[in-house]
């Protein structure tokens, strides 16, 4: 990846929708290689989809809930089953295996908290959980979806 990849990767993170002819004249290429530069970034793994960010309050998702689970069960069938579960769950935005104090981390997105309360009940009956705790967001302050494309991409 060089210069001009990272250049196009920036720019496509900030705006998917950006024309060819637009992104190639504002990295100074003609459009046939730029539409293949993209081609080759999206084969070799750089850029895995292209998607319309919505805003969850237009669409009445008021709750952002981050969820901490703790399981005393760490054996492959169990995460299995609760991937496979939680994966499920339209509610769950995004769903990580932790290391430390929580074995998981769940962002949960919901539209009040009758709401949450529906999901967390739905969450406790379908596998066995040691602790599960929520805390809620007052404020969005930062939310980013686009990252820094450093200089060397690392390995």
């Amino acid at each position: 990846m060089d210069a001009t990849d990272r250049k196009i990767l920036t720019i496509l993170q900030d705006d998917a929708s950006i024309s060819i002819a637009e992104l190639a004249s504002r990295i100074n290429l003609s459009q046939t290689p730029c539409w293949k530069r993209i081609q080759k970034l999206e084969a070799a793994g750089y850029i895995i989809k292209r998607v319309a960010l919505v805003s969850p309050e237009k669409l009445g998702l008021g709750l952002t809930v981050f969820v901490s689970i703790e399981t005393s069960d760490h054996s492959r069938d169990w995460l299995a089953r609760f991937a496979e579960t939680v994966s499920g769950m339209p509610e769950v935005m995004e769903f990580y295996r932790m290391a430390g104090d929580v074995d998981y981390m769940l962002r949960v997105v919901v539209t009040d908290m009758a709401a949450y309360d529906a999901f967390y009940k739905r969450l406790i009956d379908t596998i066995p959980l040691k602790n599960v705790t929520s805390r809620f967001a007052m404020e969005r302050i930062k939310s980013t979806t686009a990252y820094e494309v450093p200089d060397q991409p690392r390995p």
